[in-house]
């Protein structure tokens, strides 16, 4: 995936810059037909540098492009006059995301780096595992994802590493879709390791894994948005995630709820996440807000 884009970034974009920049030397009078440059595309210093800059333009749409729609077309904005939401927490939400990006993208460089430099069990052609593979190595990655995700969130979630790391997502109690990505820089790095790991255990063709980079990105939008896609108890949706941000210590899962039920720590969404009235009531409300306040700021229940 990353080598393709780097490929068509390098075709179009960062050739002519390199060129301007660190240009070769040439002897007078020598026609020059084609760009030089004296860092080749295969340079690891050039790679790493053009896979910073890229990791940083698809974070910053993805985020802004998906958030904002998300925003305009699914989020209640009734949920804004809950007691809990804070004063100008989208603003909150979005510096905090858009200053962690370039962070984040520093320590997963090494990732996409392996990747294009061949390291990685990605592969071209469906046909080298076959379409049954290619199906299968959708739900594994879902799966596997998915656990790997639950005990680093639940990790996370350890007093000492709490207040440090996972603490600063957790100021949004009613989360929006800008809260998605709203996370300390090293919190949000170590929740997507997951995804990278896979693709060095196991193979994946290419355009398998392009579809799952914007879906995982969608979803993790999605869970933040308030509204639920299925009400059963399998699908760890938004609904079982605004109880995570509502009482801290349950639904640490991220696709399935599997985890949780056999670690304990899945709890069942009530009538209140599904129904949008029911979730509008300010008697609701104030019950959420007395739940939540028997938690301190580093997320643990007070003793009474």
């Amino acid at each position: 995936m990353v080598d393709i884009a780097l490929n068509i970034a390098d075709e179009y974009i960062f050739d002519s810059i390199y060129a301007r920049f660190y240009p070769i030397s040439i002897p007078d009078n020598t026609t020059i037909t084609n760009l030089q440059y004296s860092l080749p595309r295969d340079n690891i210093y050039r790679q790493f540098i053009s896979l910073f800059i890229l990791t940083n333009v698809f974070a910053y749409f993805f985020y802004f492009f998906f958030s904002t729609l998300s925003y305009i077309f699914v989020f209640d904005k009734e949920l804004m006059k809950h007691p809990k939401f804070l004063k100008n927490q989208i603003r909150k939400e979005i510096t905090l995301s858009a200053t962690g990006f370039p962070i984040t993208s520093l320590v997963t460089v090494p990732w996409f780096l392996g990747e294009v430099r061949g390291y990685s069990k990605l592969y071209d052609d469906i046909n080298d595992y076959g379409f049954l593979y290619g199906i299968f190595s959708i739900i594994l990655f879902l799966f596997f994802t998915d656990m790997c995700i639950y005990w680093i969130h639940r990790w996370l979630h350890h007093p000492l590493i709490y207040k440090n790391l996972h603490k600063p997502h957790h100021r949004w109690i009613i989360p929006t879709p800008y809260s998605s990505h709203a996370f300390h820089p090293l919190d949000g790095y170590l929740q997507s390791c997951p995804y990278h790991l896979f693709v060095y255990l196991f193979p994946l063709q290419k355009f398998i894994y392009i579809g799952l980079f914007v879906f995982v990105n969608i979803w993790t939008i999605m869970i933040h948005d308030g509204e639920y896609l299925s009400s059963g108890t399998f699908i760890n949706g938004a609904a079982h995630h605004s109880l995570h941000h509502l009482y801290f210590n349950y639904n640490y899962g991220q696709y399935f709820t599997l985890w949780d039920k056999i670690g304990g720590s899945h709890r069942l969404p009530g009538e209140e996440q599904f129904d949008r009235k029911k979730k509008r009531d300010q008697k609701v409300w104030i019950k959420q807000s007395m739940e939540v306040d028997k938690f301190d700021e580093n997320g643990k229940e007070k003793e009474e």
